[in-house]
């Protein structure tokens, strides 16, 4: 029996003019681990919402075709009989969490599943290992960060062993050590229970080599089917890895799936340089990047915020942005992000120090869908401003109903409308984005910049970081503990790196960057490389 079957399944949304599927025909057989990737809004969202029984007994609509999860026909049983065999993890893990404690939302399914209290308790202990959240065991769910509610909800999702698991961009709100983590243990989970895994992500360098498979889905129909390198031999370049990409522009085949098989290829080659192994500067290493002039656009001056009866989120906090400056926010889960950007634009004032504000700031929280109040997407902009978010042709469709990356352009589009103000914050922006609309966003950013916005990104997007940031502010513990050019803080780092950096190591390199210096390196006397 296979864990996931359709057979010619099509389906449209409510109000669309075209199906979100069309005839797709696929089968995940136990144990599979397979990656689902395509452009925003190729369809990956409502196939997993299709394997959940959401489609199309939550949002309505025309479903033809045949599906089955876990032998269950979809049919035949809603969500909650298809979520006895299929754990499912969405983009918004904030609508997913319905309990008050992290404990009691671990607790949940099983208790659903009539698990005595004994094997209740080690279920959740087991669960809360697994994904890093023991000590958040006790925690308010209200109270934890996008990253530590993601890992809560997967938690719940895995904690009775469903025979299939559907993840939509599990690791978009995970800092990188979180993600890896994550990843290790969905592929244990696959490896040692037998739990077929079906993901859907866009940031596929994170996930590529724990994959057996890839599906691509492009408007709707299942594109290609094959291992992950036979999926990067064929890719469009809107789809494929940075590392694909950095071997594609330097003319070098077949593309790497993961940083080691790419490092080992320009080895092999002669073209792979060790980093240096000398200590750094340490005046290079204390050079801070501040924003100059008398009035800065934001400027948080020793800012503590503190929870009642609670730990300190954020502790003596300086930063100032210039006009016009643009800084990305990066860090681990927890480490006090969006507490910052919800006290730049006033939503909560600080415990102790002073946040200075030249003008209005607009921000864009990590849920899209706070900022939809309309039931239809035509409804929610003007006719203009939706043609420029390239949302029009979905006017009459439900917000709740776009991809994930197509709720966020809109929401985008929702916080500009009016002007570019003083300063505008954006909290994990790129969430269910493509590449393409990645550089979109970058593309906007920078065009907010030269109009005089100040632009404070909280993301753990490295790629996109090093794409349209001049500096970057890295936070650990409620602590800013690096400021600097994003080429200084990126450069040479493990987690916190692009990944052409860490194949060839050097500053915050991209793709293009990259292809360069190996174009240098191509060209150089033989013998040059070991000198």
């Amino acid at each position: 029996m296979s864990a996931l079957a359709l057979q010619r399944v099509t389906y449209t949304y409510p109000g669309a003019e075209r199906p979100a599927l069309r005839d797709v025909s696929l089968a995940i057989e136990p144990g599979e681990f397979v990656v689902l990737a395509g452009a925003s809004g190729s369809g990956k969202s409502t196939l997993l919402r299709a394997a959940a029984g959401l489609v199309p007994h939550f949002h309505g609509g025309e479903f033809a075709g045949r599906l089955s999860a876990g032998g269950l026909d979809s049919r035949e049983h809603g969500p909650a009989q298809l979520a006895a065999v299929a754990g499912s993890l969405f983009q918004d893990p904030e609508t997913q969490v319905v309990m008050g404690t992290v404990w009691a939302e671990l607790a949940f399914p099983l208790e659903n599943h009539g698990w005595s209290a004994a094997a209740v308790a080690r279920g959740v202990e087991e669960a809360a290992l697994a994904l890093g959240v023991a000590g958040l065991l006790d925690r308010s769910t209200h109270e934890l960060s996008g990253g530590e509610l993601q890992r809560v909800a997967l938690g719940a999702a895995l904690a009775a062993r469903p025979r299939l698991l559907l993840l939509d961009e599990p690791t978009s709100q995970l800092d990188p050590v979180a993600g890896d983590e994550l990843l290790g243990v969905l592929r244990r989970v696959n490896e040692e229970w037998g739990t077929a895994v079906l993901l859907a992500e866009h940031r596929l360098e994170r996930c590529l080599s724990a994959a057996d498979r890839v599906i691509a889905l492009a408007e709707g129909r299942v594109s290609c089917d094959a291992d992950p390198r036979g999926f990067l031999a064929q890719a469009p370049p809107d789809l494929q890895t940075p590392g694909a990409r950095l071997f594609a522009r330097a003319g070098l085949a077949p593309p790497p799936v993961a940083v080691k098989d790419a490092r080992a290829a320009l080895r092999a080659r002669g073209l792979l340089r060790e980093p240096d192994a000398a200590a750094p500067d340490p005046a290079r290493s204390r050079r801070r990047c501040r924003a100059r002039g008398p009035e800065p656009a934001l400027r948080l001056d020793r800012v503590w915020f503190e929870i009642p009866r609670g730990p300190a989120v954020l502790r003596g906090v300086e930063l100032a942005l210039a006009p016009g400056e643009r800084v990305a926010l990066m860090g681990r889960n927890g480490g006090g992000k969006s507490t910052l950007l919800a006290l730049a634009a006033g939503l909560t004032e600080p415990t102790r120090g002073r946040v200075e504000r030249a003008g209005r700031v607009s921000l864009l929280l990590q849920n899209p869908g706070d900022y939809f109040l309309a039931d239809r997407v035509g409804d929610e902009l003007g006719a203009e401003a939706l043609a420029a978010t390239g949302l029009a042709r979905l006017a009459g469709r439900h917000p709740r109903d776009l991809s994930g990356g197509e709720r966020q352009r809109l929401a985008l589009a929702i916080v500009l409308e009016g002007g570019p103000p003083a300063v505008v914050c954006l909290d994990e922006p790129t969430r269910g984005m493509d590449r393409l609309h990645k550089d979109a966003l970058a593309e906007t950013l920078r065009g907010l910049s030269a109009a005089g916005c100040a632009v404070l990104v909280a993301t753990h997007d490295a790629e996109f970081a090093a794409s349209w940031a001049q500096r970057t502010a890295l936070m650990g513990a409620g602590r800013i503990v690096a400021d600097a050019s994003t080429a200084d803080v990126l450069g040479g780092g493990w987690y916190f790196a692009t990944q052409t950096a860490r194949i060839l190591g050097g500053g915050a390199l991209l793709p293009e960057e990259g292809a360069s210096q190996l174009a240098q390196r191509q060209a150089e006397p033989e013998g040059a490389m070991s000198r």
